[in-house]
């Protein structure tokens, strides 16, 4: 493994391998706490970031290495040429962490660096959380057998790599969403090209892929850079809020995912949010154990 833009470049096998590394991260870290001893990661954030930024930092910490947190608009990014900055970066680092708006700016700046790039978010794709959110499911579900998974919401960079995370690992998933805003073109275009459609199912009705889910999965309406929108979009996704209501319509008692932030009230209800079904913090906390094991099998410590 090099760099990670998208789950596309990983194999299933590849997929599962790091889904087992990070089990056992998480299960006994002290076994990996000197294996990134010396070893550094530049991590650039053009977008602001929570999950992102503390699990990659500590992550690295953890496994004795060192973190440089590089705020976009505080450093030459902004002003030198993008190919000519991650050039120098990758001078000085092992491994660069990007969170950007365009996911096209990641395929420049893995053309430039000397060092495996990773995908921390961008407008299309979101890799790194979708790993983890596997992982979470393998772990509340026992296997990844007879799992069936739900999004309901945007088909934004989420819900693309949901998409290509479980149709990779042979996991049906049923995705609603208004009409005009379903998975990106190019990540239903892969999926036809690789003959996997049989796994992907898209509907404008929540009540209809909720039916034979075990996994309830959703994201914010409103994406960073979509602010503009924000009241043309809270019309258009008001039915698509998960509520109890919509989970009457559920047969299989399903687990609850939000990849955070949260907008409670809007896209996921309190009462939905706060219940015993919902591993939304299991996720969040699992984006550490995921981020190791990446940062561990790019740089081939294990």
């Amino acid at each position: 493994m090099r760099d990670l833009l998208s789950i596309k470049d990983l194999s299933k096998e590849e997929i599962i391998s790091l889904l087992d590394l990070a089990d056992d991260v998480k299960k006994s870290p002290a076994k990996y706490a000197n294996s990134l001893t010396g070893k550094s990661i530049a991590l650039l954030f053009e977008k602001t970031s929570t999950r992102t930024r503390i699990s990659f930092e500590v992550g690295m910490y953890q496994l004795g290495g060192q973190a440089i947190y590089l705020d976009w608009r505080s450093t030459n990014l902004q002003l030198g040429a993008l190919p000519d900055e991650i050039r120098c970066i990758s001078d000085y680092v092992d491994l660069i962490m990007a969170r950007v708006f365009e996911h096209e700016q990641l395929a420049i700046m893995r053309d430039a660096s000397q060092v495996p790039i990773i995908n921390g978010l961008s407008d299309i794709y979101h890799p790194c959380q979708i790993l983890s959110d596997l992982m979470t499911i393998r772990e509340k579900s026992g296997s990844l057998d007879d799992i069936r998974v739900a999004f309901i919401g945007d088909g934004n960079n989420v819900c693309n790599s949901l998409v290509i995370g479980c149709v990779k690992l042979g996991i049906p998933i049923f995705v609603a969403t208004p009409k005009n805003f379903q998975p990106h073109e190019e990540v239903i275009k892969w999926i036809e090209a690789q003959k996997l459609c049989q796994f992907l199912k898209i509907s404008d009705n929540p009540s209809e892929v909720v039916e034979d889910a075990n996994i309830l999965y959703t994201d914010t309406w409103i994406s960073m850079g979509q602010e503009a929108e924000t009241e043309e979009r809270l019309k258009i996704f008001k039915p698509y809020q998960i509520n109890s209501e919509l989970l009457k319509s559920a047969k299989r008692n399903p687990f609850i995912m939000h990849c955070l932030p949260a907008h409670r009230g809007f896209e996921i209800t309190d009462e939905v949010l706060d219940s015993k079904n919902s591993i939304v913090f299991l996720q969040a906390e699992n984006r550490l154990h995921l981020q190791k094991a990446l940062m561990l099998k790019i740089l081939e410590k294990q």
